[in-house]
């Protein structure tokens, strides 16, 4: 499905992301393919999916199982489960049968797992052409996730090109990681099998957005977004925007995921702050705040740390913005759901979607937000009810 680079405006495709406000132009989407894993449609005309991956060993069924639950809590679309050996395939069935959300097996080196994985149910794979085999294996691979309807992503990592191509040019770089990809891709469709998805992953952001750019003008598959073994919390998070922000802002990417050395439930989190950022996902409460400084008339910074974790299991779209004095403040309110102004004397400004609504003293900011939110949450789903 190798394809030549766009040549018009009739191969992208256009999506609105839905804000309170329209300050954002959409973005033009590149257009690809069409797959599903499970109920999740991945392709320039589905909404970009958030993913992540357990760390739990897989043979214990409780425990990953817990993870996964907290995962698609904090809103995964998609699971990866690392299948390393027969026992964690066994493990796998039962997670397959309890799971809410779809589950993708991550199988490297053994290509019979990757059938078993097939075979157990898994709503799709994920091979890395530099260690699964070679071509014989790979298409048996295929011919058994062609016979059960599992999509395959053909997953390529700096770390683990195969030795032909690192003999080719002499080192990991951006044409090896996609000529890896596309030569996966090729295999699989070499047998008929054509509901692929691919990445090309590094732990350098220029590498992969080079490699993601290359691809992007190089086949219609859609693609998996990544910066591999990002690093901390922290830095894994700034070293993901940056290059997952690039991608996306040029209509690169379909479905992400934010690799971190942390508990991955802050996988799901950052990646949906980092498509809200862009337009392209509004999930949750977003808060607005400004950085504070001496002009602040109320603790702006633990008043954002407590409404966040207080407003964390909201899943419904709302902006809040919270300004320490009049400088910004009305102005960020008129763009916000709900809005709060710091004022003079211990007295602020409450905003309903841009209007004042309220004033305030300094030890009601908490309970008036929440109650403001929950009531705005309550409002919207009696109506939506009611227009069902």
């Amino acid at each position: 499905m190798i394809v030549s680079p766009p040549a018009d405006d009739a191969l992208t495709a256009t999506v609105t992301p839905s804000l309170p406000i329209d300050l954002v132009t959409p973005f033009a989407r590149r257009r690809t393919s069409h797959v599903a894993i499970g109920k999740v449609d991945i392709g320039h005309a589905h909404q970009i999916s958030v993913q992540s991956m357990t760390n739990t060993d897989t043979r214990d069924v409780p425990g990953t199982l817990d993870q996964i639950r907290a995962l698609s809590v904090a809103g995964a679309d998609i699971v990866r489960v690392s299948c390393p050996d027969d026992e964690s395939i066994e493990g796998f069935k039962h997670l397959v049968r309890e799971s809410t959300v779809p589950l993708v097996a991550d199988i490297h080196f053994q290509y019979k797992l990757a059938i078993k994985a097939v075979e157990a149910g898994a709503a799709g794979l994920r091979i890395n052409p530099g260690n699964i085999g070679n071509a014989t294996r790979v298409r048996e691979v295929a011919r058994a996730a062609k016979d059960h309807g599992c999509p395959i992503r053909v997953g390529v990592n700096a770390g683990s090109l195969e030795r032909r191509l690192l003999e080719m040019h002499g080192k990991p770089n951006a044409e090896a990681l996609v000529q890896s990809a596309l030569d996966g891709a090729a295999l699989l469709e070499s047998v008929g099998f054509s509901a692929i998805k691919i990445s090309a992953k590094a732990s350098s952001v220029p590498l992969a957005v080079d490699a993601y750019r290359r691809l992007g003008v190089a086949c219609s598959y859609p693609l998996h977004l990544g910066i591999t073994e990002a690093g901390s919390l922290n830095y894994g998070s700034t070293a993901s925007a940056v290059g997952l922000g690039i991608l996306l802002g040029e209509g690169i990417g379909d479905t992400i995921r934010v690799s971190l050395a942390a508990d991955p439930v802050n996988e799901i989190r950052v990646g949906f702050d980092l498509l809200r950022s862009l337009g392209l996902r509004n999930r949750g409460v977003k808060v607005i705040a400004c950085p504070s400084c001496a002009r602040q008339q109320f603790d702006v910074i633990a008043t954002v740390a407590t409404i966040e974790q207080a407003l964390a299991h909201i899943t419904q779209p709302l902006t809040v913005s919270i300004i320490g004095c009049v400088v910004n403040g009305p102005g960020e309110a008129k763009m916000s759901d709900i809005g709060l102004t710091g004022g003079g004397k211990g007295h602020h400004q409450l905003y309903l979607r841009g209007e004042a609504a309220a004033r305030i003293n300094t030890d009601e900011i908490l309970g008036r937000l929440v109650a403001m939110v929950e009531e705005m949450i309550s409002t919207q789903s009696s109506h939506d009810e009611e227009h069902a």
